[in-house]
């Protein structure tokens, strides 16, 4: 395969990859909005506590929708360290997500709720998606080493009929 040929195909795994973590996170938006939202409102909860609150609830979605959906092709074998690790990143990601709420609501005084809704699942929820994004791919969701991906393709093939095998008997 030439060079550019290896480029578009990687291109378009980077593409369908992110399509997906994209879609994973479209549904944690949602959860964590609502959860938000029912937070702040229904059990009147301080505004970080509830972004803290609904920051979590969307994380176990999102490591659902991302370990059997999204990743569900890469190492599994030591699924304790990649849940430590998705935790680890994902808290990374909720101080990121609620440090932006609360320097907006406490540091700069935007107190309405439509301000509170922007500064955490706009601008918060951005920057934390995009670190996330790339600790995910790089350190929890690792791909298969490439021997052992071929191993394992060759052990399927292995066992699989031949159905177009030649018959040499002369018939």
């Amino acid at each position: 395969m030439s060079e550019r040929g290896a480029l578009r195909t990687r291109l378009q795994l980077l593409a369908r990859e992110i399509a997906k973590f994209g879609a994973v996170g479209a549904i944690g938006f949602v959860v964590n909005a609502i959860v938000f939202n029912l937070c702040m409102h229904v059990a009147h909860l301080a505004v970080v506590r509830s972004g803290v609150i609904a920051t979590a609830v969307a994380i176990a979605t999102n490591y659902v929708g991302n370990r059997y959906w999204t990743y569900r092709d890469t190492d599994s074998g030591r699924r304790s360290r990649e849940l430590m690790l998705f935790l680890l990143f994902s808290g990374i990601g909720l101080v990121i997500e609620n440090g932006v709420l609360a320097l907006s609501h406490y540091g700069f005084g935007y107190t309405s709720t439509v301000a509170d809704n922007v500064a955490k699942n706009v601008v918060g929820l951005g920057l934390g998606t995009v670190f996330r994004f790339w600790s995910y791919r790089t350190w929890v969701f690792r791909a298969l080493p490439a021997r052992e991906a071929v191993q394992t393709a060759e052990s399927f093939l292995g066992d699989a009929p031949q159905p177009y095998a030649r018959n040499n008997s002369g018939s």
